[in-house]
């Protein structure tokens, strides 16, 4: 498995951490949560990018989530699961923050995760709502995207 693919699981993980049980930033950002094992043989690069995409979204939440609403479609961000939902905030902020990764690489990895940790059918819904964003975006990048 790639080095960035762990990365995402991680920084979704934490994000799902987050949502359910509000830990603490610097608690997700030290990977306290995690065995201690699994934190013991945690690659410092992967372990950097994970945090990188936990702190962004976290600092960018409010826009990040007025993004995911406006690309519901007859849902409200409340209802949806926690997994999904922390799969499409990291997925958002990526698309919303970091031009320089491909969409299409996003929204596959979103998919990937989607497959591995979500439902059923998350894969098709986080698909939708993530190229809805990403069509969006297209038009009207965030301002953070010159």
């Amino acid at each position: 498995m790639a080095s960035r693919r762990k990365g995402r699981i991680l920084a979704f993980q934490a994000l799902y951490c987050w949502e359910s049980n509000r830990v603490p930033i610097d608690e997700l950002m030290n990977f306290s949560w995690l065995e201690s094992e699994k934190r013991a043989a945690l690659d410092e690069g992967i372990a950097v990018f994970s945090q990188a995409l936990i702190a962004g979204t976290i600092e960018n939440i409010k826009a990040v989530d007025d993004m995911i609403k406006k690309h519901l479609q007859n849902w409200d961000i409340s209802r949806l699961n926690r997994v999904d939902l922390a799969i499409i905030r990291m997925s958002a902020y990526t698309l919303m923050f970091q031009s320089e990764i491909s969409p299409s690489i996003v929204i596959d990895e979103a998919i990937g995760i989607s497959r591995e940790f979500g439902t059923d059918d998350s894969y098709r819904f986080i698909n939708g709502v993530l190229d809805s964003i990403r069509r969006t975006l297209q038009k009207e990048p965030c301002p953070s995207q010159n």
